[in-house]
């Protein structure tokens, strides 16, 4: 569905982002995690075919982004981190406006404004809603036109827990129906529940790509965490897989004296600081 081959931009004379090279297959969730200012931004408009003026070759459902055309835009959702709708009208008014907008016949209003909890409130005007129900809906105008391809920014930013589960399912049941789905976002739990494969981006480069298990993997097996008291609480740690040679585990289990014993394994965010050096914030 893309194919980015050595790729670099620049707003200056300085590069922003270099020689960067990537694909992403049809029924995916790609994503790209990475600092403010680290080019996801970019390499999103640049995949949007608003910025043109690229070196390299980015091939977006089989258009090479500088030459895209309206049509380009008929299979593209587009799901920014802002509300872009309008605040007068109501929730099915900007739905309904939007929709018209596309070739592609729409997808039932009414059956998207139910999926994300908003059937009660079609008709009162957005300027009313809260963060969280913009939020949502800007979600659901981005699946009007049934695209093949969905950008995402930060699509669980403002939402409570429950309705974070709610997009998240949905997210997910658009990418079983043979949906791709491109996400930015700086929550790595979100990261690593919904992404086949993530990208990490620092300073207009891609530093890592893999799917989160193989790169939490790729750094440090899980880890076994004991406690015991001999005159004061001891501590020791092992790694998984020579549990069975920690002598004084086995003993400690023979003798029934363990306090607590648990496993932890590294968290993406914990593998992003250890590849790039840098954090999300």
């Amino acid at each position: 569905m893309i194919t980015v081959n050595n790729l670099s931009f620049s707003y200056t004379k300085k590069p922003f982002i270099k020689n960067m090279s990537f694909s992403v297959s049809k029924g995916e969730i790609f994503g790209f995690l990475g600092p403010s200012g680290a080019g996801k931004s970019t390499l999103q408009k640049i995949l949007l075919g608003m910025l043109p003026t690229y070196q390299g070759s980015a091939i977006v459902n089989g258009v090479e982004c500088s030459k895209c055309t309206n049509s380009f835009y008929e299979d593209i959702g587009v799901d920014f981190e802002f509300s872009t709708m309008y605040e007068k009208l109501s929730a099915k008014e900007n739905l309904q406006f939007f929709s018209s907008l596309y070739k592609n016949t729409p997808r039932q209003i009414d059956e998207l404004l139910h999926m994300v909890g908003l059937e009660n409130d079609a008709d009162k005007r957005v300027s009313s809603y809260s963060k969280g129900m913009k939020s949502r809906l800007n979600f659901i105008k981005a699946l009007l036109h049934d695209p093949k391809l969905i950008f995402l920014d930060e699509p669980t930013s403002g939402l409570d827990p429950t309705n974070s589960r709610l997009m998240k399912d949905i997210i997910l049941s658009e990418r079983d129906k043979g949906k791709t789905i491109l996400l930015t976002t700086h929550n790595m739990q979100d990261a690593t529940e919904l992404c086949d494969r993530v990208a990490f981006i620092v300073d207009g480069e891609i530093l890592a790509l893999d799917s989160p298990h193989n790169l939490i993997m790729s750094k440090g097996a899980t880890k076994v965490t004991y406690t015991w008291i001999e005159d004061t609480e001891h501590t020791a740690s092992c790694s998984l897989e020579n549990i069975s040679s920690d002598k004084t585990l086995k003993g400690l289990i023979t003798e029934n004296r363990l306090q607590s014993i648990h496993s932890s394994e590294p968290t993406l965010n914990d593998i992003f600081i250890d590849i790039t050096g840098r954090t999300l914030l």
